[in-house]
């Protein structure tokens, strides 16, 4: 039986360690007993979250609590700076624009299609638009296949190598799927959009991009006004390669410089 205390937060575990990821780095170090006052949980909830946000790499245990280990620059610029946020950090990031976004992406599927989705919070959320559907997901992410699998929904995870806190797999398995496989559609997420194209922090998880563009008929990028205007190291594809870009209101005055070198917008 869940601690009575847990109720409001045991549904939403991520929530609950991205807000104790931020307590944590608020003030520096904090115990166990005032994050159990913070987020309403049990003491055994947040020992269990606080190691996972350790092997994670996002703060370390102390006796009788937790100390911060990111840098001054990753608490100002989460996602300017080159470093890649884990799936912790992503999840609460514009949630609302990420919900609008997949409503609308969402419409874009018929029944029978057969869909690869990306990794990332935007595909989790668009996966949880389409769970249900008599459709065929493809995913390239743990938790994106986890969304969507659900009633008559067909969920096939590609394998591959799982990057630890990320959750999207990569490698030579998942390019040998990529490479036999033919899609109606592959909803893409990017780190980064500019006139230059999409760009990505990690060079593997751009390959596994770039193959996931060759196998599908059409290519649409689901991403928020915060990707826009940035450039990561690596180079996922052009402009020209996108058929359907499907972003929230607030990025208009991001893209007005180069919109018409989108072949379709639309804004949810």
């Amino acid at each position: 039986m869940l601690d009575q205390q847990d109720s409001n937060t045991q549904a939403l575990p991520e929530v609950r360690r991205q807000r104790l990821l931020e307590l944590v780095r608020q003030r520096t170090s904090i115990t166990t007993l005032e994050l159990v006052r913070e987020l309403s949980a049990s003491s055994a909830t947040i020992r269990r979250d606080m190691a996972i946000l350790e092997d994670l790499n996002l703060l370390k245990r102390s006796h009788g609590g937790a100390v911060s280990l990111e840098s001054s620059k990753h608490q100002a610029e989460p996602y300017k700076a080159d470093y890649e946020p884990v799936f912790f950090e992503k999840v609460t990031h514009a949630r609302a624009a990420k919900e609008q976004i997949a409503k609308l992406a969402a419409s874009l599927v018929e029944d029978g299609n057969t869909i690869l989705l990306d990794s990332g919070t935007t595909a989790q959320a668009l996966a949880r638009q389409l769970a249900g559907r008599r459709i065929t997901v493809v995913a390239l992410d743990l938790k994106v296949a986890e969304a969507a699998a659900h009633s008559q929904t067909e969920v096939l995870m590609v394998g591959g190598r799982v990057r630890p806190g990320l959750f999207s797999v990569v490698g030579v398995w998942t390019d040998a799927a990529l490479a036999s496989l033919s899609m109606d559609i592959f909803f893409l997420g990017a780190d980064a959009i500019s006139e230059q194209g999409v760009t990505n922090s990690a060079l593997d998880e751009a390959r596994v991009k770039a193959l996931g563009i060759q196998c599908a008929k059409r290519c649409v990028v689901i991403a928020h006004h915060s990707k826009f205007n940035l450039r990561k190291m690596a180079h996922v594809c052009g402009l020209d390669q996108i058929d359907v870009l499907v972003t929230d209101e607030a990025s208009r005055p991001n893209i007005l410089a180069y919109e018409a070198k989108f072949r379709q917008i639309l804004y949810a």
